[in-house]
């Protein structure tokens, strides 16, 4: 096998022109104010949400106020997990939960009371959260929560208990196909709306986690939560807050107070894949991949290189060789051998991208996928292990601009 050198710096930025205008275009991660098109005296509201673009919650909110279009202003705060919560968010939220909001004004927290909140100013997303269809589903959300937490987050006496477990998850999703079918369209009701707002964040959660933990692939087992799941990935909003399974199924453990595998065939086999590739086709998205997705990549990893080498554990002159040799097989489709030794820093990183905070879940597929086939070159070391605890692996302090 032929390997060639790897670009320089100034030679990777060349192949990247990818840019986003994060205040009035697609939903993103990145942004700290959102006004689609219209002017910054408009704001009212300023959303309260977590670093790592990963709080179920403030997912929730997220999503709300993308698809109803209301500007906002975004401030970033650390969750306990990740790192030491700011002190001036305790000050403001002595709780410090998240997500919370400011509406003219006035602080709100607890998600469900801040779309309520919302929707007296804002009108409602199809139906209110106290409307009578929205109600029961509210309810039968909590009752899959519940359903989900006794499977995945507590270690099973014996198999007989799993199975119980097993079961009653597959009960409660078999109401769920049974609404979904019910409808004339993919989502809960008529239309999209505030319930499938609701659903969104833990659903998720629960397609990746079961794939991973359990072998149990719930998108894959249901028709009509496919079909949901389709339609969610159709709306820009919902893409520009979708995250990965690897993000999510090693942000859970901490976040959960644990998730227990069942040891199954399929299980062993899934957990390899999702953790090791290749990650194409995977059953965490299915919308056909943009064009930009190597281009974001690179740009991302370029605009932050000098935190992403320094926190790393590898040398930092043999990582920057290392990692330029993945981006350019990334960008060129050309072999390029890191230097001996580098295989542990290059899966540190591949195992550390978090999606959507970094990037999007096709941009994040393409440089794991280019960061584990250079590793592959020099040896089978892994980096050192995601902690299970807590994530302060990817504390943001780390990436506070020097």
């Amino acid at each position: 096998m032929t390997s060639t050198a790897p670009l320089n710096w100034l030679e990777l930025e060349a192949l990247t022109d990818f840019e986003v205008d994060t205040v009035n275009e697609q939903t993103n991660a990145q942004a700290r104010l959102r006004l689609f098109g219209q002017s910054e005296s408009d704001v009212r509201v300023t959303l309260y949400r977590d670093n790592h673009a990963w709080c179920p919650y403030c997912q929730k909110i997220w999503l709300w106020l993308e698809e109803k279009q209301i500007p906002y202003r975004i401030e970033k705060v650390t969750m306990f997990c990740y790192g030491e919560k700011e002190s001036w968010y305790k000050r403001k939220v002595p709780s410090g939960m998240l997500p919370a909001i400011e509406l003219d004004g006035q602080l709100i927290t607890e998600s469900d009371d801040i779309l309520i909140a919302l929707e007296r100013v804002f009108g409602v997303l199809n139906r209110g959260m106290t409307d009578s269809t929205v109600t029961p589903l509210r309810r039968l959300e909590r009752l899959l929560f519940r359903a989900w937490c006794s499977w995945l987050c507590y270690r099973a006496s014996s198999e007989k208990v799993e199975q119980r477990h097993r079961e009653q998850f597959i009960s409660v999703v078999s109401d769920l196909e049974d609404v979904l079918g019910s409808t004339p369209g993919p989502y809960f009701l008529d239309e999209f709306s505030t319930v499938d707002v609701i659903f969104t964040p833990y659903v998720e959660r629960m397609n990746a986690s079961l794939y991973y933990y359990k072998g149990y692939s719930l998108r894959e087992e249901n028709p009509h939560l496919s079909d949901w799941f389709d339609a969610m990935e159709s709306r820009p909003t919902y893409r520009g807050t979708q995250s990965d399974f690897h993000t999510h199924v090693h942000d859970l453990p901490p976040q959960m107070g644990g998730c227990y595998e069942n040891g199954e065939p399929q299980m062993l086999i899934n957990k390899i894949r999702v953790d090791n590739g290749p990650w194409d086709g995977l059953p965490d998205v299915t919308y056909p991949e943009p064009g930009t997705s190597r281009t974001e990549a690179l740009q991302r990893v370029i605009k932050h290189r000098s935190n992403i080498i320094r926190v790393n554990p590898a040398d930092d002159k043999l990582f920057d060789e290392a990692l330029r040799c993945a981006l350019t097989l990334m960008m060129t489709g050309k072999t390029c051998t890191p230097p001996p030794g580098s295989d542990a820093g290059l899966r540190y990183l591949r195992d550390r991208i978090s999606v959507p905070r970094d990037m999007s879940i096709y941009a994040a597929k393409r440089l794991r996928e280019a960061l584990e086939s250079t590793a592959a070159l020099v040896g089978s070391s892994q980096g050192s292990p995601i902690p299970l605890k807590h994530r302060r692996d990817q504390d943001p302090a780390n990436f506070a601009r020097k």
